[in-house]
């Protein structure tokens, strides 16, 4: 099923049946202090058996709200007024009572939220959470059964031992244990439809490729439906049937996933396309689109992407005439008046190969000890103890990491969660003391530095966070959170305020917004605040934890070629601490990743992306979801389990349990092997930890069969 053909045929194929879930004109206004606001326009779509409809966009798009009033949850959360048509096997969802929708939630009709920290009940233990479910909707269901049936679900999301983590409460869970256990609940009375919206925004590469294919799974094996709502076109392209794409509570463009990737459309489907970084191109600058998307308030008598539009050039359709959702090829519909023209929409910059050439030589010049290194971190340990456990009991967050950043460079810092990569950049900024290891920057330990010689230090090194909305402070004007450091160092009374507005305009706001509070913001123009903070008084080095992460992905590009640009022009260096494999690609010259506490692998970052020699990036860059259908579909091996506890780490290899490489030398040389969790694995790897080699020029891994 890997051919445009194939994917046409078989969308043409479920849109001949009766549809599962019908919306026709859902119009969804919030009924706000400041006025009415429309969140979404007039959303029409269907849902057929046995498919998955990915509905993409922009956050603000309208996408949660549209499947917030189809479950009729809404009314619940905000003052609303909701009118339209929504039909689901038939019933009338739109007019039905209370009591008929708590019947049909849960038990048909289902959703994984976003967030299942916030979605599961602390104080209460996730098998009893499920059980509630079970309860709920099969009253005559003993313990007994209630049990078996949350056995199974727990057994179905792939948690292991089941019957013994169901006793377990969300704290005990990992993020992507805690999403599980979400779908677990959500599956536990075999909906019809499940809803997953953004299940995967804040996890790992390698959890979100095991959720996903999870989550694909369970659709065939429970004869389910689904619909993805998320702003990872990677993960639409692998696993979508269909495509809604939603802008400013309107759907702009509706067709197969084939389609939609091949041939888009509408100029927006073509911007979020262009702005996805991909591992295999090679780009100056990603292309994004430009401005942010009308706000709910807003009346739109016309096209409302067209202030961002490139395509329009002015012309008065746009401006004056909504355009309809129209057909523009067998089951493809687009609502734009120009569809049918291919000029330019917003322009993806290609790096020619001369010029790829001299991007890496500077990459490989940058790896090369002949720049002095402006910071310089050299065996660096950090643990923490346990505290009402065992004496002598520690999470070991970082083992002897040592690397260092020239200046003017960029440093990607990768690998999943717990793997030590905020613990190393706290360490480094000194907001917490290692427990070993020197800390050199410009040629000064620091680690030796009390907290009064570490102020003109802290001057120079800044950070910026990965959520925005926490870092800045709510009561604060956006003049005052920026010009705070100035304040604190006495230098507002010189020169202050004009120095807060030309900074903001240099991170691309307006002197409008110094007046504002952050809840006035964007995701995406908070986190230029929180740049524009972090720049003001002038740093040499900036730690970048995670700061794109949270937004989507046409923001995201805008963040990362911001980032570039203030490089540029202000010469920073940039430790960037990321789980995305593809922007940290783009952004960065050298990338080190970390496992369980180690760097596991180092170098140059087309070669570390490119051509990973450690098999723990290997898996990283295999789980990276790629936006083409094709290629996305070819089967590969999920990636195996989770990270081991930082609290027992493994021997040896700290990878050994996860190899498959080990386990593939293993099957070679099986004498020379040991059995570990049902799983042959080399004697070598379970007792003696790798040291980080130079393999190749500037390239390094920490692996006993590494060539």
């Amino acid at each position: 099923m890997n051919t445009g053909m194939a994917f046409e045929c078989r969308s043409a194929g479920m849109q001949s049946a009766e549809p599962l879930l019908s919306v026709r004109d859902l119009i969804v206004t919030l009924l706000t202090d400041d006025g009415p606001a429309q969140a979404t326009r007039g959303v029409s779509f269907d849902v057929h058996e046995g498919e998955i409809l990915a509905v993409v966009g922009e956050s603000g798009a309208g996408k949660s709200v549209t499947f917030l009033a189809v479950l009729g949850l809404l009314q619940s959360m905000i003052r609303c007024e909701i009118t339209g048509q929504i039909s689901f096997v038939g019933r009338d969802l739109a007019n039905a009572s209370r009591e008929t929708l708590r019947r049909i939630r849960g038990r048909e009709l289902s959703m994984v939220f976003q967030d299942p920290l916030s979605a599961l009940n602390p104080v209460l233990r996730v098998g009893d959470q499920i059980a509630d479910v079970l309860q709920t909707h099969m009253p005559g269901l003993s313990r007994a059964d209630a049990r078996r049936r949350v056995i199974e679900a727990l057994e179905l999301a792939r948690i292991p031992s089941a019957a013994a983590r169901m006793r377990d409460f969300p704290y005990q869970f990992s993020g992507g244990m805690r999403q599980r256990a979400l779908i677990a609940m959500a599956i536990a009375c075999r909906p019809k439809l499940l809803i997953a919206d953004e299940p995967t925004t804040a996890l790992d590469v390698t959890v979100q490729a095991q959720i996903l294919d999870l989550l694909n799974s369970l659709r065939r094996e429970l004869a389910m439906s689904m619909v993805l709502i998320t702003h990872d076109l990677g993960l639409v392209a692998r696993y979508a049937d269909r495509v809604a794409v939603m802008y400013a509570g309107r759907i702009v463009e509706e067709s197969d996933v084939a389609t939609i990737f091949a041939a888009p459309a509408h100029p927006y489907t073509v911007g979020l396309l262009d702005a996805v970084p991909r591992i295999q191109v090679s780009a100056l600058r990603l292309a994004s689109i430009v401005g942010e998307p009308p706000g709910t308030h807003s009346s739109i008598p016309g096209c409302a992407f067209e202030p961002r539009c490139a395509r329009t050039q002015g012309r008065s359709p746009c401006r004056s005439i909504v355009p309809e959702l129209a057909p523009v090829g067998v089951s493809h519909r687009a609502a734009c008046h120009y569809s049918r023209e291919t000029g330019p929409t917003i322009g993806f910059v290609h790096a020619s190969r001369a010029q790829r050439t001299a991007i890496r030589s500077a990459s490989v010049e940058a790896s090369t000890p002949r720049r002095e290194a402006v910071l310089a971190v050299e065996g660096l340990v950090k643990r923490f103890p346990i505290r009402g456990g065992r004496r002598g009991r520690f999470v070991h967050a970082v083992e002897g990491v040592s690397f260092a950043v020239a200046a003017g460079e960029t440093l990607g810092l990768v690998g999943e969660s717990g793997s030590g990569k905020t613990t190393t950049a706290r360490c480094v900024l000194r907001l917490i003391d290692a427990d070993a290891g020197r800390i050199i920057f410009k040629g000064q330990d620091i680690t030796k530095l009390d907290h009064g010689e570490l102020r003109s230090i802290r001057d120079q090194m800044q950070v910026v966070f990965q959520d925005s909305r926490a870092a800045l402070n709510p009561r604060m004007t956006v003049e005052a959170i920026v010009a705070e450091p100035l304040v604190i160092r006495g230098r507002w009374r010189r020169d202050g305020r004009s120095r807060v507005r030309d900074m903001l305009a240099r991170v691309g706001l307006s002197a409008r917004h110094a007046q504002r509070y952050p809840h006035e913001f964007s995701g995406g123009q908070q986190q230029r605040i929180g740049l524009a903070r972090a720049l003001i008084l002038n740093p040499s080095v900036i730690v970048l934890d995670e700061p794109i992460s949270n937004l989507d992905v046409s923001i995201r590009a805008q963040i990362i070629n911001l980032l570039k640009d203030l490089q540029g022009e202000f010469g920073l260096t940039y430790l960037f601490i990321a789980h995305d494999l593809s922007a940290v690609h783009h952004i960065s010259d050298r990338v080190a990743v970390m496992y369980l506490g180690r760097i596991v692998e180092l170098g140059d970052a087309d070669a570390v992306c490119r051509m990973p020699l450690h098999p723990y990036t290997q898996m990283l860059v295999a789980s990276v979801p790629e936006p083409n259908p094709a290629s996305a579909r070819v089967d590969r091996p999920p990636p195996i389990g989770d990270a081991p506890s930082q609290i027992d780490p493994p021997s040896g290899c700290p990878f050994h349990e996860r190899c498959l490489h080990a386990e593939a030398v293993a099957e070679a040389a099986p004498s020379e092997s040991v059995s570990v969790a049902g799983r042959r694995v080399p004697f070598v790897c379970v007792n003696q930890r790798p040291p980080l080699v130079e393999r190749l020029h500037g390239h390094w891994a920490a692996c006993h069969f590494t060539e």
